[in-house]
């Protein structure tokens, strides 16, 4: 396995009620590869995402050999794997605006708290005037610097992906992690966003993205991964991968694929 490498899976396996939600799954993604990584509902993305997160883990190998790594380790406490692993997520969202018990946070204590770990609040004293800085930084770098002040209950669902794409950003991750981030998002916000990820991308970020979306593909991503019944139906350069007949294989239906710009649209044939 290779030390170069953001995300490595040999022969990985999740099982879940008795079900395989990831079937021997071997997938590598170096640093510098902007990979996306799709499938239609069930095909094991969400198992993919706790496995890369340290959330479950893979079925052990009879021969002690580790099926996962992520930057050459087998082993990580979340705390330190969270500065070079940015992760944004539809749960991260409702950690945010629906679901916190510690009352109303404002985008800059949103961000702040990627320093920590933590979904809001931020240790006593903790908060140095160079994190202040890095947080104002990463706002201004997702278009966000004018919601610093504001709570992120009063903002609209793409203002609120936008601070929390600015938080994963705040400790300069090696890699980012996006499951889904357009969900939810109108045409407008979504064109924002996935602009927003492509200059992340430029920028030198390593981009992963988890999605059943087409139109969530930056132009900035290479390498594509096909996932269906928890295995890689197809993987490679996007060129060859992202086809109208590939897609059409991958969801089971006809599907046509336009393109403007290297930004892609799909509807069924």
């Amino acid at each position: 396995m290779s030390r170069d490498a953001v995300l490595e899976l040999i022969d990985a396996t999740v099982i879940r009620n008795d079900v395989r939600a990831l079937d021997r799954l071997s997938l590598i993604i170096p640093a510098g590869q902007h990979t996306a990584i799709m499938g239609p509902n069930g095909a094991g993305k969400s198992a993919l995402m706790q496995l890369v997160t340290f959330q479950d883990r893979p079925v052990a190998h009879d021969d002690g050999s580790p099926a996962l790594r992520v930057f050459g380790r087998d082993n990580w406490h979340v705390f330190e794997l969270r500065p070079l692993l940015g992760v944004v997520s539809g749960d991260l969202h409702h950690r945010f605006v629906n679901g916190n018990s510690w009352g109303r946070i404002r985008a800059i204590d949103a961000v702040l708290s990627g320093f920590f770990g933590m979904y809001g609040l931020t240790p006593p004293g903790a908060v140095t005037p160079a994190m202040r800085a890095d947080a104002r930084t990463a706002l201004d770098r997702m278009d966000a610097a004018h919601l610093a002040a504001r709570f992120l209950d009063e903002m609209s669902t793409g203002e609120v992906r936008r601070v929390l794409v600015a938080r994963a950003l705040v400790t300069t991750p090696v890699a980012l992690l996006l499951d889904e981030p357009a969900t939810g998002l109108d045409l407008a916000a979504r064109h924002r966003l996935v602009r927003l990820m492509n200059r992340v991308a430029e920028d030198g970020t390593t981009l992963i993205l988890v999605t059943q979306q087409v139109e969530e593909i930056v132009p900035a991503i290479s390498h594509i991964v096909f996932l269906k019944r928890g295995r890689v139906l197809r993987q490679g350069p996007r060129a060859e991968v992202l086809t109208g007949p590939h897609l059409s294989e991958l969801f089971d239906m006809p599907v046509t694929l336009s393109s403007a710009a290297g930004y892609l649209q799909a509807a069924p044939a």
